[in-house]
């Protein structure tokens, strides 16, 4: 069953720079509202976006567990050098609706990692 689900982010300057920008997604009123937890195996793993009749995934964000010092590298494909997400900090990924899956390398294994699909 989908349901209504709306993404902002929030970034507050403050130093040199001050000041408060947020940044919203499109509002998606198929979203799964779904949060899974997974294991990330040493090596590639292959993330199954979450479907269903009447769902459409706009995005992710992926959360590492606290303290996580592990490289995680979001890939194309298995030989693809990627890009390496920050060890312990949240990472959001809009998708495409034509998107089923989402490859990401660990440098080892990592238990629990959450996945937020909107």
């Amino acid at each position: 069953m989908a349901v209504a689900a709306s993404l902002s982010i929030t970034l507050v300057y403050s130093g040199d720079v001050t000041g408060t920008e947020t940044i919203s997604a499109a509002a998606n009123s198929a979203s799964p509202g779904a949060v899974t937890v997974q294991s990330l195996a040493s090596g590639f793993n292959s993330i199954t976006v979450p479907t269903s009749t009447g769902v459409t995934v706009k995005g992710v964000v992926i959360v590492p567990p606290s303290g996580n010092t592990t490289n995680i590298t979001i890939k194309g494909v298995t030989g693809d050098t990627g890009i390496q997400l920050h060890d312990s900090d949240p990472a959001y990924i809009s998708i495409d609706s034509t998107v089923t899956t989402i490859g990401l390398t660990a440098a080892a294994i990592i238990q629990g990692v959450r996945f937020f699909w909107f």
